[in-house]
């Protein structure tokens, strides 16, 4: 029973609460498809930040979506 609610908190979140499983998957989903989208061309043609480094950055934020993802996927959260 112990090993069970450890592994339902992550930090500060309670896996077991529906609002923080729902902002958890709403993050994942916003990193994996508004990261190389609109983040990307918000530092390069908004911010004027080099376009290499705003894809990068992009790319980055989709890889942090997919490891949040995956994470949920291990931990049951998403079925």
């Amino acid at each position: 029973m112990v090993e069970n609610d450890e592994n339902n908190k992550i930090g500060p979140f309670d896996l077991d609460s529906k609002f923080t499983r729902v902002l958890l998957i709403i993050v994942s989903v916003f990193l994996i498809f508004a990261g190389p989208t609109y983040v990307s061309y918000l530092l390069a043609d908004v911010l004027n930040i080099n376009y290499i480094a705003s894809v990068a950055s992009g790319f980055a934020l989709f890889i942090a979506g997919l490891i949040l993802m995956f994470f949920l996927i291990r931990k049951k959260v998403i079925t």
